[in-house]
C-alpha cells in the first residue's frame, strides 16, 4: 500500500508540473512572463487574494524546509557524535547551533543561479547517498544482529485511519516542490519543453533514489524503521548494523545534501523578504544592499534553528508542511491554473481528471493537516522543549 500511494504521489506530481510549465509557457506567448508563482496565481485567476495566499503557502514551505533540514542534519551529526563518543557532552540543540552558523554562512549566496553548481552536486549526493543507504540496509537485513523484523499495523483502526493521512502529507512533502514558476524562470524561452526533460531526469532519479530506499529499509526494518534510516543502522542499544565508513561516508552525503535544499527553499523566503529592503538602482554586493542582506538572512536562518532546537518533530514538521503547503500549491493550484488557462471543454477526459485530483487532494489536505497537528501536539506534550532526541 505504501508502494502504491507513492507511486499515484509521483504519478501526480509529475502530471502537475507539466501542467504548470505549460500554463507559464501559455502565459509568456501572450506576453505575460511570470517568474513567481504568486504572480502567476494572481494573474490567471484574477484575484489579489491570491497573490498573498500563495506567499503564505510558499513562506509556510520555505520556512518547515528550513526547519527540516536544520533538523536532520543535525540529528546526523548527532548519530556520528554518539558513536564517536558515547558518553560526550553535547546535545541534539548544539549541533543544531552548528550548522544553522553553516546555514547562515552559506545563505549569502545571493540569488537562485548562484546555487547551480550546488544544485548539480545534490544530484550526485542523492544517488550517492542511496546507494549507501540500500547497501547498509541490505547488509544489516542479513545481519545476526539484526532487530526482529514486524510488518503488521497499529491495532487501533483510528490510529491507523490519522496515520495514513498524516502519511500522506509526508509524501506530499517529499514530492512536493512550491517554487516550480521561479525554476523555470531561470530557463530560456521556450520552457515547455526543457521542463519535460528535466521533470523526466528527475523522476527518473526519484524512481531509483525513493522505491530502492524505502524498500530495502522496510524489509531491513519493517515497521519500526526510524524516518532518519541512519538511527535504524545504528540502534542504541548493540553494534552499528553496517560498516563506520558506509555510515560516515552517508552522514557527509547527507549533510552538503540538507545544506543544497535548505539554500534552494531559502531563496524564496529571501525574494520576498528583501523585495522592500533591497535597492534595485544599486548593485547587488554595494554597502546599501548587502548590509540588509546579511542581516534578514541571518535573522532568519537563526529563526529556524532556534524553532529546530525548540520543537525537534521531524516527521511531524513534514505532514503539517506538506498537508498545508505542498498539498494546495503542488496538488490543486496547477490543475485549476491549467482549466481557468486552456478553457478545456467540460465534457474533455483533462478537465474530469483535474477536477478529480483537485477534489480528491483537497479532502486529503484538509484530514491530512487535522491528523498532522493531531500528532505533531500529541507529541509535544510528551516531550521537553529543546529535547536532545528528534522525533520521527
Amino acid at each position: 500500500m505504501g508502494l502504491f500511494c507513492l507511486t499515484i504521489m509521483g504519478l501526480v506530481t509529475f502530471y502537475s508540473y507539466y501542467l504548470m510549465s505549460m500554463v507559464l509557457d501559455h502565459c509568456e506567448k501572450q506576453g505575460r512572463r511570470h517568474i513567481r508563482f504568486r504572480e502567476l496565481a494572481a494573474d490567471v485567476l484574477g484575484s489579489g487574494g491570491m497573490f498573498y495566499f500563495v506567499i503564505f503557502i510558499q513562506t509556510a514551505i520555505n520556512t518547515g524546509v528550513g526547519i527540516g533540514a536544520i533538523l536532520l542534519a543535525a540529528e546526523c551529526l548527532q548519530i556520528m557524535y554518539t558513536q564517536l563518543s558515547p558518553d560526550g557532552p553535547l546535545k541534539l540543540y548544539e549541533f543544531i547551533a552548528m550548522v544553522t552558523v553553516v546555514m547562515i554562512v552559506l545563505s549569502q549566496l545571493p540569488s537562485f543561479h548562484s546555487l547551480r553548481h550546488i544544485n548539480l552536486g545534490s544530484l550526485v549526493l542523492s544517488l550517492g547517498y542511496t546507494s549507501l543507504v540500500v547497501g547498509a540496509c541490505i547488509n544489516a537485513g542479513f545481519s545476526s544482529n539484526a532487530p526482529k523484523k514486524e510488518y503488521s499495523l497499529d491495532p487501533s483502526k483510528s490510529t491507523r485511519v490519522f496515520d495514513a493521512f498524516t502519511s500522506i502529507s509526508i509524501l506530499a512533502a517529499i514530492f512536493g516542490n512550491g517554487i516550480l514558476p521561479e525554476i523555470q524562470a531561470t530557463l530560456a524561452p521556450p520552457a515547455t519543453g526543457k521542463m519535460f526533460k528535466g521533470l523526466l531526469m528527475c523522476y527518473t532519479v526519484i524512481f531509483f533514489t525513493f522505491y530502492s530506499a524505502a524498500v530495502s529499509g522496510y524489509w531491513a526494518f519493517g515497521n519500526k524503521s526510524n524516518s532518519n534510516i541512519l538511527k535504524s543502522l545504528i540502534p542504541d542499544e548493540g553494534p552499528a548494523l553496517a560498516p563506520t565508513w558506509v555510515l560516515g561516508v552517508t552522514v557527509i552525503f547527507v549533510l552538503f545534501q540538507l545544506f543544497a535544499i535548505g539554500l534552494v527553499y531559502s531563496q524564496v523566503a529571501y525574494e520576498i523578504m528583501e523585495k522592500k529592503s533591497a535597492d534595485v538602482t544599486q548593485g547587488m554586493f554595494s554597502k546599501r544592499n548587502l548590509i540588509p542582506r546579511i542581516l534578514l538572512r541571518t535573522v532568519y536562518m537563526i529563526f529556524c534553528g532556534f524553532v529546530a532546537a525548540m520543537l525537534p518533530f521531524f516527521g511531524d514538521i513534514n505532514g503539517v508542511v506538506g498537508a498545508i503547503g505542498f498539498i494546495p500549491l503542488d496538488f490543486i493550484l496547477p490543475m485549476l491554473l491549467y482549466n481557468m488557462s486552456f478553457k478545456p471543454s467540460r465534457k474533455s477526459l483533462v478537465y474530469w481528471i483535474n477536477i478529480s485530483i483537485m477534489v480528491a487532494f483537497t479532502g486529503a489536505g484538509l484530514l491530512g493537516t487535522f491528523s498532522s497537528i493531531r500528532k505533531l501536539v500529541l507529541d509535544a506534550s510528551k516531550f521537553k522543549l529543546f529535547s536532545s532526541d528528534v522525533v520521527d
